[in-house]
């Protein structure tokens, strides 16, 4: 069986954040950012369902290179391997959109049920 595992690239939730541009825009500098807390729960079934079945788990994230640590943290974990839409995650339609797209040929895609940064 072949498991999508979508994880999301979100600010830690003890990061202090701060805005620029009138308070309109998010800044990332000194920001720790992790998996999604919801992915990870999905991230952690993968593994489980990869260890009793023999399923092989590849991660998928829409982000640019900066997400780069997050996606090896995955690998890390226990995922086999990775895929990153080298996109800004701009809205959820283009999102979405991208995750059909990269999901053809999988038995099983996992997600969190949300994004705590949105």
């Amino acid at each position: 069986m072949k498991i999508l595992v979508c994880i999301t690239n979100v600010p830690d939730t003890t990061s202090k954040i701060h805005f620029t541009d009138n308070n309109t825009k998010f800044d990332t500098t000194g920001v720790q950012f992790i998996i999604g807390p919801y992915d990870d729960y999905a991230l952690a079934r993968a593994i489980e369902l990869k260890e009793t079945s023999g399923a092989t788990v590849t991660v998928l994230n829409v982000g640019l290179a900066d997400t780069e640590p997050t996606i090896r943290k995955a690998l890390a974990i226990g995922a086999d391997d990775a895929i990153r839409v080298n996109a800004e995650p701009t809205d959820s339609f283009y999102v979405a959109s991208q995750i059909a797209e990269q999901a053809k040929g999988f038995d099983l895609v996992l997600m969190g049920r949300e994004s705590i940064d949105f």
